[in-house]
């Protein structure tokens, strides 16, 4: 099989949970939109627009790209992140994206109360907080009160994993069930049709994993020549036979590389 027969069959494989079908899916603002009416349960809610692959710059320290950013009607600007691997501290990761986020959109000199709104919401294939639920809200309670307490951030964790006949598990079965599709979510359903069957979405699809793979080859060897230079043998040959491992040396010396 050639290689560009073998991108084709993975490319087959890809849902809306993957960051590269999501991503590409969230070009389209009626599919946010969507999406963001289950998970935030808000029948009225609008999405003026939608950016994938949204850039957050950070002078000091690490930047993030994020799956999409959406501007609500009422002006809250929504990350929302599709992730599949428990790998991390995600929790942290989210504020962390919400941060970044704030400090690209709030004006310089404006008084703190102008800041806008931000929301996260975060999309897993594992429950986050165990708690045998497909969607949790976290907020910001006072301690000594039980209060809860706004201060215009907010976070919604979303999980596929279970199963419990709501509307927002139903909709997380489209998300990761090849098969899946429904009528109650067109535009989540005819987005994943196109891009999973239809030669037109596969090979928009197709072109974009065949980039990322160039891309893969050209970062690592970008570190293949750090580790030469550095005479860092014994790291060069671990790194070749433990993906894990090259990985962390990726973000090690290069961390300009590292993508969210």
């Amino acid at each position: 099989m050639s290689n560009k027969a073998k991108i084709r069959e993975e490319a087959k494989k890809l849902n809306p949970i993957d960051d590269l079908m999501f991503r590409k899916m969230a070009e389209d603002k009626e599919f946010c939109q969507e999406i963001l009416r289950v998970i935030l349960e808000d029948n009225k809610l609008i999405v003026l627009e939608s950016i994938p692959q949204w850039t957050g710059a950070n002078l000091q320290g690490r930047s993030v790209i994020l799956d999409a950013k959406c501007i609500k009607g009422n002006g809250t600007q929504v990350d929302i992140e599709v992730q599949k691997a428990d790998d991390d501290d995600h929790q942290r990761r989210v504020r962390y994206n919400g941060a970044i986020l704030t400090t690209n959109i709030a004006d310089p000199g404006i008084k703190f109360e102008k800041v806008p709104n931000v929301c996260v919401v975060f999309i897993s294939k594992f429950d986050m907080f165990e708690g045998n639920l497909p969607l949790y809200h976290v907020d910001r309670v006072v301690r000594e009160t039980g209060k809860v307490v706004n201060n215009g951030f907010e976070e919604v964790y979303v999980n596929t994993k279970i199963k419990n006949n709501s509307e927002i598990s139903e909709l997380m079965e489209v998300f990761v069930n090849d098969n899946a599709y429904n009528s109650k979510f067109p535009k989540t359903s005819d987005s994943k049709h196109r891009y999973k069957e239809t030669e037109g979405g596969l090979n928009a699809m197709c072109e974009i994993m065949e980039r990322l793979t160039a891309e893969e080859r050209n970062r690592i060897n970008k570190l293949n020549v750090i580790l030469i230079k550095n005479k860092r043998y014994d790291d060069l040959q671990r790194a070749a036979e433990d993906h894990e491992f090259q990985e962390k040396l990726i973000k090690e010396l290069l961390p300009e590389e590292i993508v969210d």
